[in-house]
């Protein structure tokens, strides 16, 4: 069976992004991507780079991990705004919203329903594993279903800004084993954890 993947990238304190929203590491983030850091998205994890980047950097695999991508209404927004509709044109792309009535991109499948039923019916699928974008409003909703982390742990705290499950997640302890870990010169930290039990 597909896992479902959080693969993200975080603050000190727990942040995904700033109080806007805006992406951190895009044009005027807060955390401007470290060489090395980048160099390891390009090695391990090629395909959660957009496609704008991956044909700046003239990466043309599909990669090993994902073929599917989940991301929230505001997330997806970000690229909107920017003048972007399928920011992942290499993969198969789902927007979870409850205000979007149609999808602005043939590629992309907005989906108004229960996010928990979706993604059992994607792990039933045959294919790679799915990975979750983002926000962290849809991380949160999808907690229980969550089979992997993978916490790219920047070295900087913000103070306030959207957490890993968002503002709204429900009190529910769950611990994780850790996998697998990838210590950076930058001072990034590349996490995996699997569920525990």
């Amino acid at each position: 069976m597909r896992k479902l993947v959080y693969c993200i990238a975080t603050t000190l304190d727990g942040f995904i992004a700033g109080p806007d929203g805006a992406d951190p590491t895009g044009p005027g983030g807060f955390w401007p991507l470290p060489e090395d850091y980048l160099g390891h998205l390009i090695a391990e994890y090629p395909e959660t780079l957009p496609g704008p980047a991956r044909q700046a950097l003239g990466i043309t695999g599909e990669g090993s991990r994902f073929d599917t991508a989940l991301e929230g209404r505001h997330s997806y927004g970000v690229g909107l705004a920017a003048g972007v509709t399928d920011a992942y044109p290499h993969l198969r792309h789902l927007v979870f919203s409850r205000t979007l009535t149609a999808s602005p991109d043939p590629a992309v499948e907005v989906v108004s329903g229960d996010p928990i039923t979706r993604v059992r019916e994607l792990k039933r699928e045959d294919g790679k594993d799915i990975w979750i974008i983002g926000g962290g409003a849809l991380a949160g909703a999808l907690l229980p279903e969550i089979d992997q982390l993978v916490v790219k742990l920047a070295p900087l705290t913000i103070g306030a800004g959207i957490p890993l499950f968002g503002r709204e997640a429900a009190f529910q302890p769950q611990a994780w084993e850790l996998t697998d870990h990838t210590v950076l010169k930058s001072g990034a930290l590349v996490l995996t954890y699997q569920r525990a039990g």
